[in-house]
């Protein structure tokens, strides 16, 4: 198995975290839908993604509300929010109270979990 395979096994069924800015859509500015990587359900659009300077990939709000499962995680210590795929239940990233307006909200998640669909 490839690094780029395994990594994507850890986080996507183990709930592991992708290095910060190892990711390849951390950057991406194109337009487009971000698709979960196992079952090519939309979870996030270009339109709502922002830079939030931490590293991974960072949406102010889902694409449709019942794609993703939103759980209470307390591992490490921390208490956060952790989003899961509510189709397949493959670990995406955390969501956080700290986000740009409309929502305040800033979900946090690694390129490995998603696939991109260019608009264009």
């Amino acid at each position: 198995m490839d690094f780029k395979n395994h990594l994507m096994y850890k986080v996507t069924r183990e709930g592991g975290t992708e290095p910060p800015f190892s990711g390849e859509y951390n950057e991406n500015k194109k337009k487009g839908k971000y698709l979960c990587i196992h079952c090519k359900t939309i979870l996030f659009s270009s339109e709502k993604k922002f830079d939030s300077g931490t590293g991974w990939p960072a949406f102010y709000d889902v694409e449709n509300k019942k794609s993703v499962i939103e759980i209470e995680d307390n591992s490490y210590g921390m208490k956060r929010i952790e989003v899961k795929c509510s189709s397949c239940n493959s670990h995406l990233g955390h969501v956080f109270p700290d986000g740009p307006k409309p929502t305040g909200l800033r979900y946090c998640i690694n390129s490995v979990s998603l696939k991109f669909i260019d608009k264009t």
